[in-house]
């Protein structure tokens, strides 16, 4: 199916029909950020809830000037935590530095664990080494996705001296934290993780072992005595 153009665009995001709704929101990755930002508000507040999450996440996307604060007043106002979540996850995408305080604040104010998720993860795809005190905290989260999301978080920032507190989860009973650990690593050339990567490198888990036998191979890069 060839992709709609910008009238056919509009015209499906005013449809009674939800389904052409949602194909004209996939169809904007075909249209430049500035053209797409109106058509994206016009279904910020539409009655289904599939329909929005589309749209939060076609903000994060389609960067402009006005996506920032809206995704921010998304995040710290919307009654529904999905849409909360998706603003925070959003907000990752962005890469502005800006995100930094509100992601923080949903981080320790939102009841939710998916928004605390979603914001976890969008600290780590900001790269600001500010976020490593809230990743040890979440380090300690009753969560195992939020454990997951920080340990990938703190790879994500290059945290060395929080190597340690990480490796206390190469034991984990949970494959996917052993898997995020063993991704993390690749991240922080030390000894200690090169001794953690050899140990994860036999896990029973092949996902595990996959991943750290790749971090094994990037950490060979960044230590020239890491064979």
């Amino acid at each position: 199916m060839a992709p709609l153009n910008l009238s056919q665009i509009e015209v499906n995001l005013d449809s009674p029909n939800s389904r052409d709704r949602m194909v004209a929101l996939a169809s904007l990755r075909h249209v430049s950020a500035l053209e797409a930002l109106p058509l994206i508000k016009k279904v910020l507040n539409d009655e289904v809830l599939q329909i929005r999450s589309m749209a939060v996440f076609a903000l994060g996307i389609k960067s402009t000037e006005e996506s920032f604060p809206i995704l921010v007043r998304l995040l710290e106002t919307d009654p529904d935590y999905g849409i909360r979540a998706d603003a925070a996850g959003a907000l990752g995408y962005l890469e502005d530095q800006r995100a930094f305080e509100p992601l923080v604040r949903a981080f320790y104010e939102d009841t939710q664990w998916l928004v605390r998720f979603s914001a976890a993860v969008s600290l780590g795809n900001l790269k600001d080494v500010r976020a490593k005190s809230v990743l040890l905290n979440a380090l300690k989260s009753e969560e195992v996705v939020i454990q997951q999301a920080a340990i990938a978080a703190l790879g994500e920032i290059k945290a060395l001296d929080a190597t340690d507190a990480m490796l206390d989860f190469a034991g984990s009973e949970d494959w996917l934290v052993r898997q995020r650990l063993a991704e993390a690593l690749g991240h922080l050339p030390s000894e200690k993780a090169k001794s953690a990567l050899n140990f994860l490198a036999k896990d029973a888990h092949p996902q595990v072992a996959q991943a750290a036998t790749l971090s094994r191979q990037r950490l060979a890069e960044l230590l020239p005595d890491a064979d």
